[in-house]
């Protein structure tokens, strides 16, 4: 289950109204709360850390302080890659301030066999680096001017692209920003890239022995 960012609070409420006073534990990377009736639930937070005040059994701020953390304002970088396909943007809280999207032509894989089918490769692999590169053009353009006032980095769409373009030298100061998970995005275009921001503050939950519709 996933849960934006600003209906975390009511989310934990309704649990709450519905299963009994809830206590709470607090980690670096996840809150556990458990209600009277035994249910259970386990909310991972985006941006972990959780603050170190929030962390351990019995924290003052409610739930572990884990509300306050998911909507805290954060200067956050994002990065899609997907064959013939990228995006990048700075957020700004939940403001997209800067983008640049483009594509590039990548064919499918060929079903030729012989002389055929390895012309086709070599030009498919032609087609994949251009457009990896063209990637990487837009990352350094802008992504990398903001690197020393990002918060941190979300990466989406194909995994292996998005390493690869990770993996020019010219992007070194944002990789130990880049955060997890991996979104799942389609075919990288600038609503895609807008409505990540919903994604990438959302939380996700594991519940356990809780009644229907606790969303």
């Amino acid at each position: 289950m996933v849960v934006p960012a600003e209906r975390v609070e009511g989310w934990l409420e309704r649990f709450e109204a519905r299963h009994g006073a809830t206590t709470w534990l607090t980690t670096d990377d996840a809150v556990e709360v458990t209600a009277e009736d035994g249910s259970w639930a386990r909310l991972l937070p985006p941006f972990p850390p959780l603050p170190p005040a929030a962390a351990g059994a019995g924290a003052e701020a409610p739930y572990g302080g884990i509300v306050d953390h998911v909507l805290t304002d954060r200067r956050v970088g994002v990065l899609l890659v997907r064959l013939g396909g990228h995006a990048a943007g700075v957020f700004d809280g939940t403001r997209l301030v800067t983008s640049k999207v483009g594509s590039r032509q990548v064919h499918g894989r060929s079903a030729a066999g012989g002389w055929s089918q390895q012309r086709f490769a070599r030009r498919r692999e032609g087609q994949v680096r251009v457009a990896l590169e063209a990637a990487a053009d837009v990352a350094v353009r802008v992504l990398a001017p903001e690197a020393a006032r990002l918060d941190a980095v979300v990466v989406g769409g194909d995994r292996a692209s998005v390493e690869t373009v990770l993996a020019d030298r010219r992007l070194t100061p944002l990789r130990r920003l880049v955060t997890e998970p991996l979104l799942d995005v389609p075919d990288p275009r600038l609503t895609v890239l807008r409505d990540s921001v919903t994604t990438f503050r959302a939380v996700r939950l594991d519940v356990v022995d809780t009644l229907p519709d606790q969303r």
